[in-house]
């Protein structure tokens, strides 16, 4: 029996050698440029930064990283994104 082949959830080629913004289970956060991917969401980033929040707030440089999939908690581009208030929050 043939199985039926599995297909990405996302459609992150229109990504590709763009920056983007990862968010890890864990709190960890990374912008970089998207290089490649997998259909298990496995992501390949060049000139990778870290946003490092403690013990004080700064920027780590990493370079060319593997990001494994199953750890990626939410994923948006960079350019083109804008904080908005939340409208679920209680008025004061």
């Amino acid at each position: 029996m043939d199985k039926p082949k599995r297909e990405a959830i996302l459609d992150l080629s229109k990504y590709v050698n763009e920056r983007i913004r990862v968010k890890f289970t864990g709190g960890r956060e990374v912008t970089g440029v998207l290089k490649g991917f997998d259909q298990l969401l496995n992501l390949v980033l060049d000139e990778v930064k870290e946003a490092v929040q403690e013990p004080e707030p700064h920027v780590r440089t990493l370079g060319l990283v593997v990001l494994r999939g199953p750890t990626i908690t939410l994923l948006s581009p960079v350019d083109g994104l804008e904080e908005i208030a939340n409208p679920f929050m209680a008025q004061e």
